[in-house]
């Protein structure tokens, strides 16, 4: 949910995102973000605050073609099927951070750390 996402990133000051999880959206397609919400005749580009409004609203998607190989266990960024750096670097964009961290498997060592988040 980028709508969700982007009040976070302005309400806590976050300086870097970290992707957890990416191998479970292998063999999606397509993969959605949700990019805003339909509410009534209103389009609304930032989320409701009360529960009761945000439940009468339908999720504007933005499409991204999915990918069929296995993100399971990959750990360099170059390494990731084309469409999945695609998303990637559409999440970054939208959000307006960076992604400083994914993971893409349950083993510490399934992640890629493309700047490290306590750096100046």
């Amino acid at each position: 949910d980028m709508v969700a996402l982007k009040r976070a990133i302005k309400v806590s000051s976050i300086s870097g995102l970290a992707i957890t999880k990416l191998d479970v959206l292998d063999g999606l397609d397509p993969v959605r973000i949700c990019v805003g919400y339909q509410l009534d005749d209103q389009e609304l580009s930032t989320p409701p605050l009360d529960t009761d409004t945000l439940a009468r609203c339908q999720p504007k998607y933005l499409d991204l073609p999915g990918w069929q190989q296995s993100t399971a266990g990959i750990r360099d960024f170059d390494a990731l099927p084309d469409n999945t750096k695609k998303y990637l670097r559409t999440v970054a964009e939208l959000a307006g951070c960076p992604i400083d961290i994914i993971s893409t498997g349950p083993e510490r060592d399934d992640t890629m750390v493309l700047r490290h988040p306590f750096s100046s």
